[in-house]
């Protein structure tokens, strides 16, 4: 004897709401919110604006002056006359024109050759494995801790014996690479360039170089914005070695200045229009690509 047996309906099982942390809570709650920072932070920004500003807003004024009125206790602190009348004195008596030409070069050419040489010493220290990595990473740390004074009779009669004394290669060649760029890349790289990539590159059966060009550059673009204005900017004002192994003949804008300062009295007025002369590409600069390298910053920040 067989009974009809009627099916069981079974109720799905209540799921109840896991409650979330207070912490993400939270988070989301202010994700969309925009947030305005108080009276005490515009003020802290103006000050900081104020005494950045400062040290530029005097060399104009002090350029623009005579030497006498800059002598004066108080000194000025409004613009004077004389400031496009002492900039073409400085012009002229420093040099300026060659001198700007020289650095120009010099300070390209050693932030194209730093920022490349360190862009591929980083990601060989970063990513790729090899015998003696940490050991030669460790040497390059360590040539910073050696004060740049004590090569400096080595290097001049090396520079000496190739010929380049008093000439543009003698200050290039010495600074193609940096070991705080190979640093600062190996750092960047370690955290925004992930494993995975580099391993789908090998996949496909790209070599080194291959990986280097067409995976590490778009990733390492921001940093290389960043080290590139660094060396430009360091190279621009760098005095101790041009000095040395330069004369006033073939200067850059650095040792041009000295020219200014010879003589019993010197004219500070025109020691601070030369002086404002020899900032006024790096403000140029920073005007022009001032958006590429904030931005650059902010996604190395991001990244890391």
């Amino acid at each position: 004897m067989t009974t009809n047996s009627l099916p069981v309906r079974t109720e799905p099982p209540v799921r109840t709401p896991v409650e979330k942390p207070a912490g993400r809570r939270l988070l989301r709650q202010g994700a969309g919110r925009q947030h305005h920072a108080g009276p005490l932070a515009y003020v802290l920004l103006v000050v900081m604006a104020v005494l950045s500003i400062f040290p530029l807003y005097w060399t104009m004024v002090a350029a623009s002056t005579d030497n006498t009125r800059v002598s004066q206790t108080p000194p000025p602190f409004l613009p004077g006359p004389n400031l496009f009348s002492n900039l073409a004195r400085a012009w002229d008596e420093a040099a300026m024109g060659k001198a700007m030409i020289n650095s120009l070069i010099v300070a390209g050419v050693i932030a194209l050759s730093t920022v490349m040489f360190a862009t591929l010493a980083g990601f060989a220290f970063a990513k790729l494995r090899f015998k003696g990595r940490n050991v030669l990473l460790m040497l390059v740390i360590g040539t910073m801790m050696v004060p740049p004074q004590l090569g400096v009779v080595p290097l001049f009669m090396m520079m000496s014996e190739l010929g380049w004394s008093q000439q543009l290669p003698a200050v290039i060649f010495p600074t193609l690479v940096s070991a705080v760029g190979v640093f600062f890349m190996r750092q960047y790289l370690s955290e925004a360039l992930p494993d995975e990539l580099v391993e789908a590159g090998r996949v496909d059966g790209a070599h080194s170089l291959r990986i280097f060009w067409s995976i590490v550059l778009p990733v390492a673009r921001p940093a290389m914005a960043v080290l590139f204005m660094i060396t430009f900017v360091h190279a621009w004002n760098d005095f101790f070695w041009p000095f040395v192994v330069l004369d006033m003949t073939n200067p850059t804008v650095p040792v041009a200045l000295t020219q200014l300062s010879a003589g019993y009295v010197r004219d500070q007025s025109l020691i601070m229009a030369g002086a404002l002369l020899g900032t006024l590409p790096l403000l140029a600069m920073f005007v022009v690509f001032g958006r590429q390298i904030v931005s650059g910053i902010m996604a190395g920040a991001v990244k890391g």
